[in-house]
């Protein structure tokens, strides 16, 4: 019987994947919740929320409604010269929950909302008459797949074909606990009078392995970039939304970014759609009757209307399911099982940071992405009615903030049923 798995091997490509493994993909059929339903009707709790994005649990019937009553609408139109009313309504609500944020830039997705960042950054000291180039961040960087992202991104597996393309940047320690003081000094060493601007995924370096630091630090990094002349740019793709206990993660701090960029949760998973937020001060150098200072960069579907009704609704479920009450309670459950699997001898490390639970697990091999245990993750969990999608060595759990406690804890026995037989 040909089944649409076996169709799917004859004709997608899928990303991130070998193409010799042999292995035929699952096909999913339905969601709900925080399950996903295989074509045999088996269930699967979605323990990374489908690659991040979502957040309210799959096929939510208040998001689902809202995108069905804007297609019989305007499913989209042209966003230069033209606009719509979610465009707008969403940009408003953005800027109410960033403040000092004074614009909205739409695009597609996390890699382009830092692609623009990356290319706004450039244009404000180009627009300024005082070119800056140099770029700065932090090692083990991941901020998506365009070759700006993949340039201030660590060199590693992702990028290394290339490298050779890829522009220059200083890379500094991120400063996890005990490297504060080293990286703060590395930052300073690093700015000189061409440096454009510092890149930094805040609280959380996800494709690195969950790796987390200290608010206190970037608040300390942000404000020394502010006094020389420094722009500062927080990939909130991953941490926006809820993720790290707060609306985002620069709410933990009191310095804030010159430019934000969000994707992934923003549409509560149902849409594709980036936002690159950034201060008057950013979009005062594109205020000029000299044309060709105008920002140059857009896309087809930027500010696609269906996805900007999905982003609304999204954020109307946060206040409708008392979503940030549950991110909290999360986070405590979270931070049971860091000391429970701390304990374990086959755990080099686990931590938390709100709805974010990671273990690095000891192994022979080094701390990367394809460390040969992340194999065994991928044929483990699947059998057990739970997806996790391993960072090499680093099993992580971060699961839709829908996900029940009974559904955490299944999750929870079968992390401990796979450590007792690895």
């Amino acid at each position: 019987m040909t089944t649409f798995s076996n169709r799917d091997k004859n004709s997608i490509w899928h990303p991130f994947t070998p193409q010799v493994d042999g292995k035929e993909a699952v096909t999913i059929v339905r969601g709900e919740g925080a399950l996903l339903f295989d074509e045999d009707g088996k269930e699967y709790i979605d323990a990374i929320a489908s690659w991040w994005v979502n957040i309210h649990g799959h096929a939510h019937p208040h998001i689902a409604k809202r995108i069905s009553d804007q297609l019989k609408t305007l499913e989209h139109s042209i966003f230069s010269g033209y606009t719509h009313k979610p465009a707008v309504i969403l940009a408003e609500q953005l800027l109410q929950l960033i403040p000092h944020c004074g614009k909205v830039f739409y695009s597609d997705d996390g890699s382009t909302s830092v692609e623009v960042a990356l290319k706004m950054a450039l244009q404000y000291w180009h627009n300024s008459g005082k070119p800056k180039t140099k770029f700065i961040a932090f090692e083990n960087a991941y901020h998506g797949d365009t070759f700006g992202g993949m340039s201030v991104a660590e060199r590693n597996v992702f990028n290394n074909a290339f490298e050779e393309l890829l522009f220059d940047v200083a890379h500094i320690p991120v400063p996890v606990k005990g490297s504060e003081e080293r990286a703060l000094k590395a930052l300073e060493k690093a700015i000189d009078e061409n440096t454009a601007a510092f890149i930094f995924e805040p609280l959380i370096q996800g494709a690195a392995g969950m790796i987390m630091y200290d608010a206190k630090i970037l608040d300390e990094m942000i404000a020394l970039c502010g006094k020389r002349n420094v722009i500062t740019i927080a990939d909130e793709v991953m941490t926006g939304f809820g993720r790290t206990g707060k609306m985002f993660a620069t709410d933990f701090l009191t310095n804030k970014p010159d430019i934000i960029c969000l994707s992934k949760g923003l549409t509560g998973g149902f849409f594709p759609l980036g936002a690159t937020l950034c201060t008057d001060k950013i979009h005062s150098a594109f205020i000029t009757n000299d044309k060709t200072k105008t920002f140059f960069h857009g896309h087809s579907y930027t500010g696609n209307p269906t996805a900007c009704m999905a982003a609304l609704a999204s954020l109307e479920v946060f206040g409708m399911e008392n979503t940030m009450k549950r991110v909290g309670e999360i986070g405590k459950i979270f931070s049971g099982w860091m000391k429970e699997f701390s304990a374990d001898a086959k755990v080099n490390d686990a931590r938390s940071c709100g709805a974010v639970f990671a273990i690095e697990l000891k192994t022979a091999g080094q701390t990367e992405y394809l460390n040969p245990i992340a194999d065994r993750i991928h044929d483990f969990f699947p059998g057990h009615g739970i997806i996790l999608r391993p960072l090499g060595n680093v099993l992580y759990v971060l699961p839709p903030y829908c996900i029940t406690d009974v559904q955490l804890e299944k999750v929870r026995t079968a992390i401990q049923r796979f450590l007792e037989l690895n």
